[in-house]
């Protein structure tokens, strides 16, 4: 029978931290990006809900969308992954993905004409929202109401596309406004926040939210190896 000893003892299985190293690579908050990304481009579809831009002009507003919101949001959702935030990465590219999808439509819609197939998608994407809002609720209120307004505003929308009047169309575009002004004070807040290493304006976090402004170094890294990319399975 082969014994375990070798020249220098007992062999004995290594610990976790003798053999793995996780490394963290620090970068920017996305998140004022995302959040003025979508304010400009919630205030730019507002205008045109309201009536404020002709809409013979609607194909350059949504070239505009298409061209500087979609992007920026994109951006920002991949970065907020890479910062693991996996919450405010899905939210972002959602979103993204969604102002894509509907520009690109509207472009081959007939201008100022309710669209059925939009209706589809908006209502369906309703609950998806929501259900990011809820999730934030318990760390980022301040994203969560965000989050919850954008919902209403597809609601709003979709209910229009289905042609049950203008009035929701008007309403969506007051809501759209609402969100722009929103997202205005929190990627404001959020770029405060970060440049100073503190929070200056009120941004409302909570528990592990707010641990991650307020905690230590090792209170960051504590559930590190609990993480998507550290565990073996998602």
């Amino acid at each position: 029978m082969s014994s375990d000893s070798g020249p220098t003892g007992p062999s004995e299985p290594l610990t976790t931290d003798a053999v793995t190293r996780i490394v963290l690579r620090p970068i920017a908050s996305p998140l004022p990006l995302g959040f003025f990304a979508l304010g400009m481009g919630s205030t730019v579809l507002s205008s045109l809900q309201l009536g404020w831009v002709p809409t013979a002009q609607s194909e350059v507003l949504l070239l505009l969308v298409l061209i500087f919101v979609v992007p920026l949001q994109l951006v920002g959702g991949i970065f907020a992954f890479l910062a693991r935030d996996a919450g405010a990465g899905t939210a972002l590219l959602l979103l993204g993905a969604a102002w894509a999808g509907t520009s690109v439509t509207s472009l081959d819609s007939p201008a100022g004409e309710p669209v059925a197939a939009q209706a589809v998608f908006l209502l369906a994407l309703v609950p998806f929202v929501l259900a990011l809002a809820g999730a934030s609720a318990q760390s980022k209120p301040l994203f969560a109401v965000l989050l919850a307004l954008t919902a209403t505003r597809f609601a709003l929308t979709g209910l229009y596309e289905a042609g049950l009047g203008n009035a929701l169309q008007v309403a969506a575009g007051w809501t759209g406004l609402g969100i722009g002004v929103f997202a205005l004070y929190g990627g404001l807040a959020l770029l405060v926040e970060d440049t100073r290493q503190r929070t200056v304006l009120p941004l409302f976090r909570r528990g592990k939210a707010r641990e991650s402004i307020e905690g230590d170094l090792r209170e960051q890294l504590t559930e590190a190896q609990q993480e998507a990319g550290v565990r073996h399975q998602l």
